[in-house]
């Protein structure tokens, strides 16, 4: 097999045929050997139903049903791990990543010695508050992950067999795999292209802080060093304050005790939520990592008789 693609399903229905036309014509320009991984994270639409319509008239296909919705980052892993080709694209199913990018990183994957090439938007997606948002969270990923991640890149990349053997190794079960495709290494090339928009996402605000929060606790310990800083610098503060108030309670004009109990209060009470707060974030991966639970789980492969004859 010379090129496998992996995409996932979840909420995809209106997409997969038309995508499985778009990346299945492109592909035939590459080689005739290649496979097409769909894999459905438990989605709850008709996707399922329509990727196997989609392999019951084309060969090429393959449908790889998880028991229950496991999420993105792990359904993608799962996709790989089941990929046979010497090259692997990985790529969104819903369109906005234009399947024919695979064309493009083709030609720029062998026109250089590069492993992997990957998908950067040239400018982001989204109304103002999403824009916002996702800038914010870029400042607080460069500046407390120690490894460089590559700002709005995408999920769209095509990527040689040994690159991808090396990042199926990686079984964090709490982690974000932007960064598992920084931390893996190899030679990588970005190239930038123009993102289309959904008006509706299955990314909600709520799951992009869980990734945010994923991508800071699983690469980085700069938020531990920032709660003993903290806290030092709240000792020292505490000791100018202490002094400060034996100063003012000696004049005799403020409430015996009422300066002290409120700062103990706000200030001290604030600063232990916040450090517990982190410290838990780290034990809770600590507590999921220890279960080994496996990554996600295979109800069923679904194939062509004649894919299955092949193999």
């Amino acid at each position: 097999m010379k090129l496998s693609i992996v995409a996932t399903l979840y909420n995809s229905g209106p997409y997969v045929e038309p995508f499985c036309q778009r990346i299945c014509a492109e592909a035939e320009k590459i080689t005739s050997e290649f496979e097409v991984i769909l894999v459905d994270d438990g989605s709850p639409d008709n996707s399922l139903r329509v990727a196997l319509d989609v392999l019951s008239r084309n060969s090429k296909i393959k449908v790889i049903e998880l028991s229950r919705n496991f999420g993105h980052h792990k359904a993608m892993m799962t996709g790989l791990e089941h990929a046979q080709g010497q090259l692997v694209f990985l790529i969104d199913v819903d369109l906005e990543e234009p399947p024919e990018l695979l064309g493009e990183f083709h030609h720029k994957l062998m026109e250089g010695d590069w492993d992997v090439v990957y998908g950067c938007q040239e400018q982001r997606k989204g109304e103002w508050f999403e824009r916002t948002s996702g800038a914010f969270a870029w400042f607080l990923i460069d500046a407390l992950i120690t490894i460089k991640v590559p700002r709005n890149h995408s999920t769209v990349r095509l990527m040689k067999k040994r690159y991808v053997d090396a990042l199926t190794l990686h079984k964090e079960h709490k982690t974000a795999i932007g960064g598992l495709w920084v931390l893996t290494g190899f030679r990588q090339l970005g190239v930038k292209f123009e993102k289309l928009s959904r008006t509706e996402t299955s990314y909600r605000f709520s799951s992009r802080m869980l990734v945010l929060l994923d991508s800071v606790t699983s690469f980085s310990e700069r938020p531990l060093y920032f709660v003993f800083y903290l806290g030092l610098a709240i000792f020292f503060l505490s000791t100018l304050v202490a002094a400060g108030l034996l100063a003012i309670w000696s004049t005799g004009k403020v409430l015996p005790g009422w300066i002290s109990v409120m700062a103990s209060v706000w200030i001290l009470g604030g600063l232990v939520i916040l450090s517990i707060g982190i410290v838990g974030l780290y034990v809770s991966r600590i507590f999921v990592e220890t279960k080994m639970r496996p990554y996600t789980l295979v109800r069923e492969v679904h194939e062509s008789p004649a894919s299955k004859a092949s193999a």
